[in-house]
């Protein structure tokens, strides 16, 4: 497999790692977006987080949970990310989970700044995926 990720678990390619589990690992981003970014990823290559075993979602989020607070004592905000496939921006086709450091002064803004906001959806439409979604 030429997964750049793959290759980090199998000591392939080195990476800072912060920590790791069983089924999950965390390391520095090597191409960060602010002082700290850290990637979480399964450790079994899945394109998409509906993909993982109940298993591996529990312990990739309990990873996240755990490397969030030590993230977050950087500037006292973390912005977490998924991209979860190629139409969501997701640049490496495995389940990765970013945690990014925020300051009032890094100009990325709130995520509604990614999207144009004139959608000015309906009320039948909300009401379409009110029902399509709904469990």
């Amino acid at each position: 497999m030429d997964c750049i990720f793959c290759k980090i678990i199998s000591k392939q390619i080195p990476a800072k790692i912060l920590n790791e589990t069983s089924h999950s690992i965390c390391f520095l981003d090597a191409f960060p977006l602010a002082n700290g970014h850290a990637l979480v990823i399964p450790k079994n290559h899945h394109k998409k987080i509906q993909d993982m075993t109940s298993t591996e979602n529990s312990d990739l989020f309990s990873l996240v949970h755990t490397m969030m607070s030590k993230v977050d004592s950087l500037t006292g905000s973390t912005l977490l990310a998924i991209h979860n496939g190629e139409n969501a921006g997701q640049e490496v086709p495995h389940v990765h989970v970013h945690l990014i450091p925020r300051s009032k002064s890094d100009s990325a803004g709130p995520v509604h700044s990614m999207f144009d906001s004139s959608l000015g959806s309906s009320d039948s439409e909300i009401e379409k995926y009110y029902n399509l979604l709904k469990i």
